[in-house]
């Protein structure tokens, strides 16, 4: 069972630096939570050894290079004096792409979606080849390409073309679901893992997979001015499955955030059958972390101070 604090003022002086997730614990997508935002300013000028001050990574599954991301923060309101770097799936994607310069891509997302086509093309001076099934030499996957009238399952036949062809499949957001304005929206995660269980080889560029931790943890080093202790790093998030388990693989201690996309599972109802103000159930959240086999260091309903 992990702690349940009143706020991460309660952990604040065990700890240097602070991963924390973006989406679900910061923002909804449409609205920013000013609690959580007063909560990691007050850690950058409160956390650490003797209250001297914490470091503030910005971690996320988003696809987008953290420039956009950052660019989604200013447009919602959230302050730059919230956090000090940002590094999000995008960033290690469009690393990726980089390294297959010349090689023909399928995407498989919004039309609309082309961040990180631009990053690449801003990078390197010359943009990705798209290309149609036949002719593509991997996939790139940045969400499905209508999430709300769309499901992962619609995807199947076009998933076994691509593993008769043998294609890589690049997944630039390992999220399954997003809440989005409070609504669950399907993520590049579904599509991913959907190709993996029919036999199909995924490259993951998010948490709670290494690369993005690595990068995280050499922003958090160069901000801090030296190596880390990893015993002094907490990272934060609302996602078993990517928040908490990437932690847990990573021995870094984690605070999860309740209240997120797991919001159902964890809380209980008030009479009137709404659980958007309601209590963590404390034996939800034991069965819980039993069921995922793992478990967060501490957990709180949303991000305070």
């Amino acid at each position: 069972m992990p702690r349940l604090i009143h706020g991460l003022a309660d952990l604040a002086e065990g700890f240097d630096v602070v991963l924390c997730d973006v989406w679900g614990v910061l923002h909804n997508g449409a609205i920013v939570f000013a609690k959580a935002v007063d909560a990691l300013r007050r850690f950058r000028l409160q956390g650490g050894k003797a209250g001297t001050g914490g470091a503030v990574v910005l971690i996320t599954n988003s696809p987008n290079p953290s420039r956009f991301v950052r660019a989604h923060l200013d447009r919602l309101g959230a302050p730059g004096d919230a956090y000090d770097a940002i590094i999000s799936s995008g960033d290690v994607t469009a690393s990726l792409l980089i390294e297959r310069a010349g090689a023909r891509l399928l995407h498989i997302g919004p039309p609309d979606e082309t961040a990180l086509f631009d990053e690449v093309l801003a990078l390197t001076g010359k943009a990705p080849r798209l290309a149609s099934i036949e002719d593509a030499d991997y996939v790139l996957c940045t969400g499905l390409t209508d999430p709300w009238r769309e499901t992962p399952a619609d995807y199947d036949a076009r998933l076994a073309r691509m593993h008769a062809r043998g294609l890589d499949l690049i997944c630039a957001n390992p999220d399954i679901v997003v809440q989005d304005g409070g609504a669950l929206a399907y993520c590049a995660g579904a599509i991913a893992e959907r190709y993996a269980e029919a036999g199909g080889r995924v490259i993951q560029a998010g948490k709670p997979f290494p690369p993005i931790y690595e990068r995280a943890l050499a922003l958090a080093s160069g901000l801090r001015g030296g190596a880390l202790d990893r015993t002094r790093v907490l990272a934060v998030g609302d996602a078993m499955r990517t928040d908490i388990k990437g932690a847990c693989d990573q021995d870094l201690s984690s605070l999860f955030v309740t209240s997120g996309i797991h919001r159902e599972e964890l809380h209980r109802k008030t009479p009137e059958g709404a659980v958007a103000d309601a209590a963590l159930d404390a034996a939800a959240l034991r069965q819980f972390t039993q069921a995922a086999g793992f478990s967060p260091t501490a957990a709180i309903p949303e991000l305070v101070w």
